[in-house]
């Protein structure tokens, strides 16, 4: 528990946020916080007179959570309904409980349809009320890039883990790009939709893990979604080619976590 909370402390530093759930407890998905509000700040800028100030995503309260498929990133969410919190200036030219409920229902349709993600609610705070220049009628966000809030900085890090769980294989070391880690890589770039590998604070892309004390093989891949490409569909699609290729020379069953860090406009 102390390895995931010094985890989630150096993202929140960094900008990264939370690492959400994509889909269901099946899906073996995650996208990062600080991707999924960008992706509504480009959704909510469409919208004449708003200025979105700060967003959040988090579980939503006394919802149910689900015990995931396979094993997430470190610090992941669990599966389970989630809450978008934003903060946002309106115009002074249209009623306010108007544009809330636009902008409300942007961003719940936002996160459903161009994310993939269970979002139930969104909670409202208006910071204030602007005059709207004729020539600008659309949200600052599509012009600045948005970050969750930073988190308090991180604590000391973390024992180093245990031998028994190899994060990469023979052949995969740094400088060398074949192996099972290469070949896996190679599988995952060549899936319509997947814009590139992404190392997240310095971690490998593609971590391949083969555990002494049980039988099977745990690859969690990185990665950023291409533009006009649904990340949760990709994400399926990564993780039913990553376990096909890895189960030819696995040493019994194989799960695959995905993380999303990136969509392009």
């Amino acid at each position: 528990m102390k390895t995931e909370a010094w985890t989630q402390a150096v993202r929140h530093q960094f900008g990264l946020g939370r690492l959400l759930p994509l889909g269901g407890p099946a899906d073996g998905a995650w996208i990062t916080e600080q991707t999924a509000v960008q992706v509504l700040g480009r959704a909510a800028s469409e919208i004449p007179g708003v200025r979105l100030e700060s967003v959040r995503i988090g579980p939503a309260p006394l919802e149910p959570v689900s015990e995931p498929a396979v094993r997430p990133p470190a610090g992941a969410m669990p599966p389970g309904p989630l809450r978008i919190e934003a903060a946002f200036s309106a115009s002074l030219g249209r009623p306010l409980p108007e544009t809330a409920d636009e902008l409300r229902s942007t961003l719940l349709d936002a996160a459903a349809r161009r994310l993939g993600l269970a979002t139930v609610t969104a909670d409202l705070r208006v910071t204030g009320l602007h005059e709207i220049p004729q020539t600008d009628t659309k949200s600052r966000t599509g012009a600045e890039p948005m970050r969750p809030a930073p988190a308090s900085p991180a604590p000391a890090p973390p024992a180093p883990a245990p031998a028994a769980a190899r994060s990469s294989l023979p052949g995969a070391g740094a400088g060398s790009p074949r192996g099972p880690v290469g070949d896996l890589a190679d599988v995952v770039t060549g899936v319509p939709g997947v814009a590139g590998l992404a190392s997240v604070l310095g971690t490998r892309p593609v971590k391949v893990e083969d555990r002494a004390d049980q039988p099977g093989r745990r690859v969690e891949v990185h990665l950023a979604v291409a533009p006009g490409h649904h990340p949760l569909e990709v994400a399926r699609t990564v993780r039913a080619s990553v376990a096909a290729a890895a189960a030819t020379d696995a040493p019994g069953p194989v799960t695959v976590a995905v993380l999303v860090t990136g969509t392009a406009a």
